[in-house]
């Protein structure tokens, strides 16, 4: 019994008479009553009591129509539903982030996009560079938040904003009215950086920025991520370089000071694979870069 079949069938069903059901299907009369013969015959059910004024369902007819009405309204919500999530309105984003990235642009960009669409689901997944490289590259996730950006030819980058480095240190380490940081002054304390593997990665870029200042490290912590490295730095393990928009959440047992003359900068990039075909990256990549051109 095929689609076109179970028309046919809920037609006659629903009219209990073939003269208008024929009228209802734009079809004469013969060729319907055939083809309630073929379904009975195929299903090995007999679906009419055909009298001589008046037609009833059986019992198997009347479990055909209940089936046949329940089959024909999902495949209705799914025709609905496929072309919602064709259009954008629903269905699923997989967004990878690094974790500097949520003190600053980030959570404005996933608000915009909740805001314009409410029915995508959204699983947000913090992972490093190496790990948003590998997950973009097997389609594990649609779209990337990376620093500075993902070096691959199969990746379109765009990128959103550039931002000074500053130092993050205790709040117990006396700097007086200082607002700005002497690199100097960090040859006594431990600088932490992160993440520990794999390399190369943010901690090699403060590493050459320091190189490029003139300013050797000569105590250094590693450690997996930046929420850590902000952890060490609250209990006086030592200090952090980090981008400019960290120091912009307050947090317990930190301050943060500009560092002068600028040592480098970094940058903030939203990266997808070229051959991405799905509305939902193209809307997101648009919103990313609306709500970054508006806080720029």
């Amino acid at each position: 019994m095929n689609f076109k079949q179970m028309t046919y069938f809920i037609a006659v069903a629903e009219e209990l008479h073939f003269g208008r059901a024929a009228e209802r299907l734009d079809m004469a009369q013969p060729p319907l009553s055939r083809q309630i013969k073929q379904i009975e015959e195929d299903l090995g059910a007999i679906l009419f009591n055909r009298g001589r004024s008046a037609i009833s369902l059986t019992q198997a007819g009347e479990k055909l129509l209940e089936r046949s009405k329940s089959i024909i309204a999902q495949l209705d919500d799914t025709k609905l539903e496929i072309r919602r999530i064709g259009q954008g309105a629903e269905g699923r984003l997989r967004i990878g982030f690094v974790g500097s990235s949520t003190y600053g642009i980030f959570p404005n960009i996933i608000k915009s996009f909740r805001a314009a669409y409410p029915s995508v689901n959204m699983n947000l997944i913090p992972m490093n560079n190496a790990q948003l490289h590998r997950q973009l590259v097997s389609r594990m996730i649609d779209v990337a938040f990376a620093r500075p950006a993902l070096s691959d030819p199969e990746f379109a980058v765009k990128k959103l904003l550039e931002e000074d480095l500053i130092l993050a240190l205790p709040d117990t380490l006396d700097t007086g009215s200082r607002r700005i940081a002497d690199l100097r002054r960090l040859a006594t304390h431990n600088l932490i950086l992160y993440p520990e593997y794999p390399r190369p990665s943010y901690a090699d870029l403060v590493l050459k920025a320091c190189q490029d200042a003139g300013f050797e490290v000569p105590m250094r912590i590693f450690t997996m991520d930046l929420h850590t490295a902000l952890s060490l730095v609250a209990i006086g393990e030592g200090v952090c370089i980090v981008p400019a928009s960290v120091g912009s959440a307050p947090r317990n047992g930190i301050k943060f000071l500009k560092i002068e003359p600028e040592i480098a900068r970094t940058a903030l990039s939203i990266n997808y694979r070229l051959d991405e075909q799905g509305v939902h990256v193209q809307n997101f990549v648009k919103i990313a870069q609306s709500v970054a051109r508006k806080l720029i």
